[in-house]
């Protein structure tokens, strides 16, 4: 069986987000799969996704300061820059990071290690809603 559905993430500030609960809430075909794979593709180029931490969010701190400094604004040799100094940095992070996740599906939920979790990984100070396209290959219940 072949789902697939888009979803909307609440606008959220510049940083590293935990964002697994409010992907699984809008799936509404989520409980009715008992094996399978979800890809979850954001369709933005400033803002990407990722599996990291779930627990201490003092990693997703130290996240959003190793990559402000590992991808700076301001560099000298960005061109493009007639977006705000941090759109370039949020090309190049997305770029690095991705735009999509791969997960298996168990009992209808997301099939994570204890301590894993999907981040939105918003790379502009002011970004609006994000879309994401939720893609379920699987088997029913």
């Amino acid at each position: 069986m072949w789902i697939q559905t888009e979803i909307s993430l609440a606008p959220k500030p510049r940083g590293f987000h935990l964002v697994t609960d409010e992907i699984e809430r809008q799936i509404s075909d989520l409980s009715s799969i008992g094996v399978g794979w979800v890809q979850v593709f954001i369709k933005h180029t400033s803002a990407s996704l990722t599996i990291n931490e779930n627990a201490d969010p003092t990693v997703r701190g130290d996240l959003e300061r190793h990559f402000n400094k590992f991808v700076p604004e301001r560099a000298p040799y960005y061109e493009h820059d007639y977006e705000g100094d941090d759109d370039m940095p949020a090309h190049i992070k997305s770029c690095i990071l991705g735009a999509s996740v791969m997960l298996p599906i168990s009992s209808g939920r997301f099939n994570l290690g204890i301590w894993q979790g999907i981040y939105l990984c918003e790379h502009r100070n002011r970004a609006g809603s994000r879309q994401l396209v939720v893609t379920i290959n699987g088997e029913a219940n």
